[in-house]
């Protein structure tokens, strides 16, 4: 071939006009929203542990990790060459090194081990940042911090395994727990009958001796779902002659033996991916009762409150990385001689989306200050505010994401929809944790027993949004309406979505009224309290401040 026809069939493929690689990236530093939530809300003594691990999971290399967890999937190995069952599943090194990461920078135990106050929001921090690269890994991860509290219903239990899961070591070894490093532990209760309704559960415990808690049983039943199998230890219900009761069972049992965990199949999930999600069979499977018998939901249920913090941090990490890659892609890249980010239509998505970033970290931060005020010893009231405001949160958050995802994908138009491109990964991750630790309508059915049973825990939350009265005549009445409901004898079940729908923009507001910059606050309280806002993003009124809006929460990067 002629060299100077080699050269033009170059020519034809030079790129131009195309966004460069977001590079090496401190999603800490890069995040001034997330930073000043660090510090109001109790915790700005990490801010130098919080920024070292938002440089080390934002770089390139943790990123391809991502990229090759989610290729390389888990792989289920039921049975070795011989024929002996193994009930082991096996995930790319890129897995590994991403859990190894976050338990170094200790994004599972900074809320149990630390001696400051904050360390749930610290938590939440560091988890935000991981999702932003690969939630797959969250997964485990949430479920060691999570289930501290439940396993502290067995002190003696308690005592031989916090320091396990509390370790900054990650041993992906499948091998008794006494023979390694640091340890995770997973969950499982969802059975193929029962669903959400786990009392519905058929799996059955029988004692081998004396019965109640801290004493063993055998297992027998079926669980439909259990995410990250690979876990060293789980909680788990099955009933027994009192009702169903929660119990603790190790992958292996304390004679050095593999407990009899079967692995049946994995899930092939929409998304989430490099979480390998099974169904798995006890049979005389070895377990010891954790909490009073036939207590077993409220005993777990301290497990799945801390859980669905993170399923409202997760959604909160997701339109952040979204906006993150939407921006990215609109500062870059002209059409009609303009850069997108300078198109009016454009720079109202954007701005929009901001404004819905902002406020799901604003509010999920301050969510986590409530656990650190319910663990440090507060009253009753204060768990309760807890209790609403995390149910709340996680049902507003996890409706919003999907939207918000798409919309950000959009941004990128073409190059957004290829998988080459980070946003159909983060697209099919959005629906998940709305789905988790209680879908849309369970969560609002506990929104409704928590009313009924902790009327203190509305007005606990009253008292927090009255705290921005007179700055903004929109949410001035829409905390009388509120004032109005809490003095209802109760909200009828067909109203409970649109109840806490309100309930959560009104905390929005409130939090945004209070800390954000005036454009924010403004712009979020004309178009999310008002009844003609547009349904779609990118509708904000033409007075609002867009190039702030968007330059407050995506400085230059």
């Amino acid at each position: 071939m002629p060299a100077h026809k080699e050269i033009a069939d170059l020519a034809t493929h030079t790129v131009s006009n195309q966004p460069p690689p977001l590079g090496d990236m401190n999603f800490f530093t890069s995040d001034p929203v997330l930073q000043a939530c660090l510090s109001r809300e109790g915790a700005g003594w990490a801010v130098e542990s919080v920024t070292a691990f938002g440089k080390a999971i934002g770089t390139q290399e943790a990123r391809r990790w991502a990229d090759e967890a989610n290729t390389c999937l888990p792989e289920l190995h039921t049975h070795d060459r011989y024929g002996y069952r193994i009930d082991e599943v096996r995930f790319h090194p890129a897995y590994h090194n991403l859990m190894r990461l976050a338990f170094k920078h200790q994004v599972a135990s900074v809320a149990w081990t630390t001696p400051h106050a904050g360390g749930h929001a610290v938590h939440t921090a560091l988890e935000f940042l991981l999702t932003q690269t690969e939630p797959g890994v969250c997964c485990p991860v949430t479920m060691t911090y999570a289930a501290i509290p439940a396993l502290r219903k067995l002190p003696a239990l308690a005592q031989e395994w916090e320091s396990r899961l509390m370790s900054t070591a990650y041993d992906s070894a499948f091998a008794p727990v006494d023979e390694k490093s640091g340890a995770t532990i997973g969950m499982a209760m969802t059975e193929k009958q029962g669903g959400s309704d786990v009392r519905a559960n058929t799996t059955r415990a029988t004692a081998l001796g004396a019965d109640g808690p801290g004493e063993e049983y055998h297992l027998t039943g079926h669980k439909w779902f259990c995410s990250a199998p690979m876990c060293d230890a789980f909680l788990t219900l099955a009933q027994t002659e009192e009702g169903l009761s929660c119990f603790f069972v190790p992958r292996w049992t304390p004679d050095g033996e593999k407990n009899r965990i079967f692995i049946q199949r994995l899930k092939d999930k929409m998304g989430n991916k490099s979480n390998a999600s099974s169904e798995i069979e006890y049979d005389k499977t070895w377990g010891l009762m954790v909490g009073d018998p036939g207590r077993g939901v409220s005993t777990i249920l301290q497990m799945v409150h801390h859980t669905r913090l993170d399923c409202t941090m997760a959604a909160a990490g997701l339109m952040r990385q979204a906006l993150v890659q939407a921006v990215h892609h609109a500062r870059h890249r002209t059409a009609f001689q303009k850069k997108l980010i300078d198109q009016p239509l454009m720079t109202n998505v954007l701005a929009d989306l901001a404004l819905e970033s902002e406020a799901a970290t604003t509010l999920v931060m301050r969510v986590a200050r409530s656990f650190d005020e319910t663990h440090d010893g507060s009253d009753d009231t204060s768990a309760a505010f807890s209790r609403l405001a995390v149910a709340i949160s996680k049902y507003w958050l996890n409706k919003r994401v999907p939207q918000f995802t798409y919309e950000a994908m959009e941004c990128l138009g073409g190059a957004g929809y290829v998988e080459e491109s980070l946003m159909p990964r983060i697209y099919r991750e959005a629906p998940v944790n709305s789905i988790w630790e209680g879908s849309g309508n369970v969560i609002c059915l506990d929104v409704l027993r928590t009313l009924s049973r902790e009327p203190q825990a509305l007005e606990a939350l009253l008292d927090e949004i009255r705290i921005a009265r007179g700055a903004s005549g929109t949410l001035d009445r829409e905390i009388d309406w509120l004032a109005q409901v809490a003095a209802k004898p109760s909200i009828a079940e067909m109203d409970l979505r649109r109840f806490i729908e309100r309930l959560s923009i009104l905390f929005q507001a409130s939090l945004l009224v209070r800390h954000a910059p005036t454009p924010v606050a403004e712009a979020f309280c004309a178009t999310r309290l008002e009844h003609d806002w547009g349904q779609v993003y990118g509708t904000l009124p033409a007075s609002v401040d867009f190039r702030a809006i968007v330059e407050r929460n995506c400085p230059a990067f």
